[in-house]
């Protein structure tokens, strides 16, 4: 699924109101973003729900897809996986294993976490960790999309991937364990 000039046309008729073109989209990356959804919600009445909210969403904000950040596929999976994701964290309460699996809490009246140490650990950071860690789990980009987008090497992008970790780890021990819960969820859904 490349960004072909095929693509690109169909795009472009999209960018311009014509709603032929989300139907030619839709037939042609439809089945791949329902995998992806399926995956995470595992419901198929959910996930066909959701697949329709993904591509309503393509409509509304395909202006804001530019292919020279990457391809059609890439931008329309993130959209369908954030709006699986966001949906499972609405309805279910999750929590993490020792070995940093993710499952669904029975308790549903265990005390929530405060989040706001947290947010506090991540300002802490230097600005190119905070940026590094926005951009692979907040955003969903790739290390190579990220890297391209802070304009250095993907070896330096890696490094400061891992020394924020490796910093918030040593530094907030409690609160490591709440966003690697968070940074888990995201990265495997």
């Amino acid at each position: 699924m490349g960004k072909t000039s095929e693509d690109i046309a169909i795009i472009n008729q999209l960018k311009s109101g014509d709603k032929s073109a989300l139907y030619k989209l839709y037939d042609k990356y439809a089945a791949a973003l329902y995998g992806v959804i399926i995956r995470i919600c595992k419901k198929e009445d959910v996930a066909q729900d959701l697949l329709q909210e993904t591509f309503l969403k393509i409509w509304k904000k395909i202006d804001q897809y530019d292919s020279e950040k990457g391809k059609f596929y890439t931008w329309a999976y993130r959209i369908a996986k954030n709006t699986a994701l966001n949906e499972i964290r609405k309805s279910k309460k999750l929590i993490q294993t020792e070995e940093l699996s993710v499952y669904e809490n029975e308790q549903q009246d265990e005390e929530q976490p405060d989040f706001t140490t947290l947010k506090g650990a991540l300002k802490n950071l230097e600005s190119q960790h905070q940026r590094a860690i926005t951009l692979v789990y907040f955003n969903g980009l790739t290390h190579r999309e990220a890297h391209e987008e802070m304009g250095v090497p993907l070896g330096t992008f890696k490094s400061y991937v891992r020394q924020a970790l490796t910093k918030l780890r040593k530094e907030y021990k409690k609160e490591f364990l709440l966003l690697a819960l968070f940074l888990e969820t995201i990265a495997n859904g």
